[in-house]
């Protein structure tokens, strides 16, 4: 049973969005508002009508001001003002209570203009506030429609990067054969660290405004010629701190520090030509004081690797999908912290001793987003720390002037030597621009240079190094594993990428590559206070690399402390990547919370299987016969392996028959799963060996079974060369003589449900699709249901991101209770009832009959009856979730498997549990 986490925030009515629409439009367009403005708004997104009275009556408010604000945890702070609403808010976004009560949306208005901030996303909206109707998509959230994406870069960004490769050609083509040695690339990777760190410094107040680029304007030939021997003196003078040791016209740069500008062998600037010369100066034109240094990096990472600059900006991992990782594995416990502390000094300032021991680590670092990140998001709990403090003694007004967040805390390993520089170069700009934050609010300063701190990131083969090396994790406090490892499927795996996963374990080489990272991070783990927390593909919670892999992974000392099911993977780049994800958390076992995130919606349970369902740690191995009592055996249907010559279309079909009527009683329908989704027929040739002679008097049937012959001799598989002597057989042959279900093996992941129905004797099953002989209707609406579709979705594999159903993970594994006769009646019934209307349906396929968006609504209404009444046989309560239903399934799984072990005890069960 799952607990909904009493959180004001998640706790609203599910509402679509035209229904939202449609509330807030008699918002807008009003000749004047008030302060009743700002409840009529929470409840047209659905929040409860008790929860906005409590609001209203100051109840439930937490605002500081209840004579102009109106404040809910989680929610909202909103504020009235007759003063400029932009300054207002700009304060108040990173206020100490924002911060506090992690406010999802900041409001101000003075009823004539409404700013508001989203602080997870930080979009912003200005608007007249009678143009509240047309804005209406900015406070979904509210509502439980998470924005799906969120774009952390500027078009600024996007452009400096795209300009970046220009100048990067440029360099290639001045350059010939750069690229060939490690050397040459590692040097031109390097350059351009350099050059971005000299824009965004003269754009943010480490350098004079504009000092870089004007130096190369100024002190080089128009044609290129010198620009070499130029930049080559800047850099050494931005490594001489004495600046009685630079030339004279380079005297007025800064030192540096931190290696960046350190001319080491092998690292020299490449020849300039007037275009590049050209190409540079350009870039320097762009404003860099607001480059994201959290997806720049990745950006910047695919204009220097070839191959790579057609997928800009497409990989990176957009902040919310970070923050899935880093608010449930320790910032939710840090701002639960600095709000149990709010009003104590001495908690404050042991939260303040707390978050800077804190150790950050990504073992697949690459440009360091995850990182950066995180230093931001702990920087911004100092803040709202150090502000508390001053408000609540002013002795404490800034008692330092350095953040005691350290990026040497920040630690990576990263395969790519370019990405480590980009990484720690990220790191940098993150700090700088927190430091500007900081002397915003405490007006001191904290300059960036000379670089003290060059942060503890590593290159190295993750799967092959010691992590403890990387980041010693005994006896060093509080850890934090973290990040978004490389994924590739088995097929798509080098053999490179084998042996590194077979160095882990040989029984690790047909699983995903991320499951390499997910094995280390659990050994890194065990035994210590860090905990973990890893996007990853979900097909490492699904199918047969469950069992694979979970069992070395949790052993009898880990736990899934939290884990979002699976969600679309996506930004707004150029070709965005489509990808199914997951994101989980593990730690020592402990009586700690435990969280499951479905849709943004946070649910407390007890525990977290691997399937990362509420249920026991259970691994599903393929099974050969059905658990549940009583039920039809599900097989795959008949495999011709015949080069196609068994098969028929409809066109071969009538040729066939028109040219030899006789030829008609040797060819039955075949189906496979496409054919019985989308409507499409074929045909095969069903030729016993004793009706052979007969048949190959017909030209065309005899010319087909040499076709068969001739294949099958050429193979190389023992078994299907022997079958050549027999052309006229299948060479696996499952078909019986009577009504039989299909089930498709592949299903897309829109469908509610997978088109399940009936066949007649006359179709032949193909091995492309699964097939249920010795039928019952009872049978088909179990397997039918909502709850069927439940543990499948759960359980089963993935085809890309189809659902891949199999006989002997899903359908035999999947628990059933005892069924009574009188349950059997009922089933029928409700299985004939989704027949009937499909058949009323008839002109439709079956693609088009379950297609959510344009199922008819008395199919739909048929299913919910079959639905409602298998729940009934399963529960005698309703389910409001489907985690409800596989929570149910895995407790029935594990108390069957146990019974059917306890029978036989000296047979090996093939499902296994912990």
């Amino acid at each position: 049973m799952h607990d909904r986490v009493p959180d004001e925030g998640t706790a609203v009515a599910r509402l679509n969005l035209k229904a939202i629409e449609e509330r807030v439009a008699p918002l807008g367009g009003r000749d004047s508002y008030d302060r009743e403005f700002i409840f009529e708004l929470l409840l047209a997104y659905g929040k409860p009508q008790g929860n906005v009275t409590r609001l209203r009556n100051g109840s439930l408010s937490v605002a500081e001001d209840p004579a102009t604000e109106v404040a809910q945890k989680n929610v909202v702070y909103f504020k009235e003002t007759t003063g400029d609403p932009l300054a207002v808010i700009d304060e108040l976004k990173t206020s100490p209570a924002v911060v506090r009560y992690r406010t999802r949306f900041v409001i101000v208005t003075d009823y004539d203009e409404l700013l508001a901030v989203d602080t997870k996303t930080g979009e912003n909206l200005m608007i007249p506030i009678r143009d509240i109707d047309q804005h209406f998509a900015f406070f979904l959230p509210w509502a439980g429609m998470e924005k799906a994406q969120y774009v952390a870069e500027s078009h600024a960004d996007v452009k400096a990067a795209e300009r970046m490769g220009k100048l990067f050609d440029e360099l290639l083509a001045a350059n010939p054969g750069l690229m060939e040695g490690t050397h040459g690339r590692h040097a031109l990777n390097v350059f351009f660290t350099r050059l971005l760190f000299c824009f965004f410094a003269e754009d943010t107040g480490i350098f004079t405004q504009s000092q870089f680029v004007n130096a190369v304007g100024s002190h080089t030939q128009a044609d290129g010629s010198d620009v070499h021997d130029f930049l080559a003196a800047l850099f050494t003078a931005l490594d001489t701190e004495d600046p009685a040791d630079k030339p004279n016209h380079l005297a007025a740069f800064p030192y540096v520090n931190g290696r960046l500008f350190t001319m080491s062998a092998g690292l020299d600037v490449p020849t300039f030509t007037k275009a590049a010369r050209d190409r540079l100066i350009e870039l320097g034109t762009l404003n860099w004081s607001e480059i994201n240094p959290d997806i720049f990096g990745s950006m910047f990472q695919a204009i220097v690797s070839p191959g790579k600059r057609s997928d800009l900006g497409q990989h990176y991992t957009s902040v919310p999908n970070i923050l899935k990782t880093i608010e449930p594995l320790f910032l939710d416990g840090i701002r639960e912290q600095l709000d149990a502390g709010f009003d104590n000094v001495k908690k404050l300032e042991a939260l303040l001793d707390r978050i800077s021991a804190i150790k950050v680590f990504d073992p697949a670092c690459g440009s360091g987003n995850f990182l950066v990140i995180a230093y931001k998001e702990l920087r911004k709990v100092e803040h709202a720390i150090l502000e508390r403090l001053a408000e609540l003694d002013p002795r404490h007004q800034v008692l330092f002037a350095e953040s005691k967040i350290n990026i040497e805390n920040f630690y990576g390993i990263e395969i790519d030597d370019f990405a480590v520089e980009v990484a720690i170069l990220s790191l940098w700009i993150a700090k700088h621009q927190m430091n500007t934050e900081f002397k915003e609010k405490f007006r001191v300063s904290i300059p960036l240079i000379p670089l003290k701190e060059t942060g503890q990131v590593r290159q190295g083969n993750a799967l092959t190094v010691d992590w403890r090396l990387a980041c010693p994790n005994k006896g060093s406090g509080e850890i934090y594993l973290l990040g978004n490892p490389p994924y590739l499927g088995s097929r798509n795996q080098s053999a490179e990428h084998k042996r590194e996963l077979a160095q882990i374990s040989a029984r690790y080489k047909s699983l995903d590559y991320v499951s390499g990272w997910v094995i280390k991070g659990a050994e890194y783990i065990r035994g210590t206070t860090a905990q973990l927390a890893f996007v990853t593909t979900n097909s490492i919670s699904q199918g047969e690399q469950v069992a694979l892999l979970w069992p070395d992974v949790l052993q009898d000392d880990l736990e899934i402390s939290y884990a979002y099911t699976s969600f679309s993977w996506s930004n707004k780049a150029k070709g965005g990547a489509g990808v199914t994800c997951i994101v989980f958390g593990l730690r020592a076992k402990s009586g700690n919370p435990k969280y499951i995130y479905t849709d943004e919606i946070q649910h407390r349970v007890s525990r977290i299987n691997p399937y990362l369902a509420d249920g026991p740690d259970i691994w599903l191995s393929r099974r050969s016969s059905p658990l549940g009592k009583g039920m039809p055996r599900l097989g795959y249907g008949s495999m011709p392996n015949d080069g196609g010559n068994l098969i028929l279309s409809d066109h071969e079909r009538l040729a066939l028959i028109a040219k030899a009527p006789e030829a008609a009683s040797y060819i039955k329908g075949y189906c496979g799963a496409d054919e019985f989704i989308k409507g499409k027929t074929r045909w095969c040739l069903v030729i016993s060996d004793q009706e052979v002679a007969d048949a190959i008097l017909i030209p065309e049937v005899q010319r087909r079974l040499e076709g068969v012959r001739a294949h099958r001799s050429r193979s190389t598989e023992k078994s299907t060369k022997a079958l050549a002597a027999h052309p006229n057989r299948f060479y696996y042959f499952a078909h019986k003589p009577s009504d039989s279900i299909i089930v498709p093996s592949i299903s897309s992941e829109r469908r509610t449900y997978v088109p399940i129905g009936y066949v007649g004797p006359e179709v032949v099953g193909s091995n492309k699709a699964l097939v249920m002989y010795d039928t019952s209707y009872w049978a088909f609406a179990l397997v039918t249901s909502l709850m069927h579709m439940t543990w499948m979705r759960s359980v089963s594999g993935r085809l890309e991101s189809s659902y891949q159903y199999s006989n002997t993970i899903v359908y035999n594994n999947f628990p059933i209770p005892a069924l009574t006769d009188a349950m059997k009646e009922q089933l029928t019934v409700a299985a004939l009832r989704v027949l009937d209307v499909r058949e009323y349906h008839c002109e439709k396929t079956l693609a088009e009959l379950y297609d959510p968006d344009l199922m008819p609504d008395d199919l739909r209404q048929a299913h919910a009856e079959v639905d409602a009444l298998v729940d009934s046989i399963y529960s005698k309560r309703d389910y409001e979730t489907d985690e409800q239903r596989l929570s149910d399934l895995f407790a029935m799984y594990e108390a069957m498997t146990a019974a059917e072990a306890a029978k036989a005890p000296t047979k090996k069960t093939r499902g296994a549990r912990k």
